[in-house]
């Protein structure tokens, strides 16, 4: 079987089971963080669990560019540049800053996140450093590319920014949760993964790619359910938090 078929089956599949987890996940919350349950098996600590998660989509995407068919353009740097910065920090930088009592997650999560992250790397390194047949620099100035990277840009900085805030909240020791007020916090219950879906909104739209939008498709598949968890936790565990505070999008939802 030629890579190109191998590549799009795989893709129309990738497609297909991002449908089926977004359904599930309205039914079954992911059991780690506040959502930490028993029941679902061995579990290590979260710091090793994120490393061992994230590490593979950086890896995979510089052997895809190191390996990669096409001429390097400063298109190309872009790309990796972007995708690297995310990846590197969520990968080596993120796990460690996060405070309080060390939790738990399961292995079967983090085997997830784990294939979930080796897939997005070669998916979509593989197509902007071989199968797109390289992208002129011409791309530097059409819109697509503006926009994409600007939001790109917009939703690395809401994404970091609301990260810091949660990170804030607890002193070196302390757990447990508390109501955060600042930032974009005082409109929704998850920047972050507004951040997050705001970022590969824009990777996908500056890319122009069937691999960027099944990124952005995941992306949305897995967060809006985990917002909307999030959102009636907070509910119902604190009796004052704020009612005009939506879950993911400032005044709609």
């Amino acid at each position: 079987m030629k890579e190109t078929t191998f590549y799009n089956s795989l893709l129309i599949a990738w497609f297909a089971l991002a449908l089926i987890v977004f359904i599930a996940l309205y039914f079954i919350s992911a059991p780690y963080g506040r959502h930490a349950r028993k029941g679902w098996g061995y579990s290590i600590g979260s710091k090793m669990a994120w490393i061992i998660m994230e590490s593979p989509s950086p890896i995979v995407f510089a052997l895809c560019f190191i390996f990669g068919d096409v001429r390097i353009s400063a298109v190309a740097i872009i790309f990796l540049a972007l995708y690297e910065a995310h990846y590197i920090h969520r990968a080596f930088i993120y796990p460690f800053s996060l405070r309080g009592a060390e939790r738990h997650m399961p292995l079967s999560i983090i085997a997830f996140g784990f294939i979930f992250n080796l897939m997005n790397g070669y998916l979509n390194g593989r197509y902007i450093f071989t199968f797109s047949g390289g992208y002129p620099n011409s791309w530097l100035l059409d819109p697509r590319f503006i926009l994409g990277v600007t939001l790109f840009i917009v939703g690395y900085i809401i994404n970091r920014q609301s990260d810091q805030e949660l990170r804030g909240l607890r002193k070196p020791g302390e757990s447990g949760y508390k109501i955060c007020n600042g930032s974009f916090y005082r409109w929704v219950s998850c920047p972050n993964y507004l951040g997050e879906i705001t970022i590969w909104t824009g990777w996908a739209l500056a890319t122009w790619s069937i691999a960027g939008l099944a990124f952005a498709f995941w992306t949305v598949a897995n967060l809006l359910p985990r917002a909307r968890a999030n959102h009636a936790w907070y509910k119902r565990t604190f009796p004052d938090y704020p009612p005009e505070r939506k879950a993911l999008l400032p005044r709609i939802w």
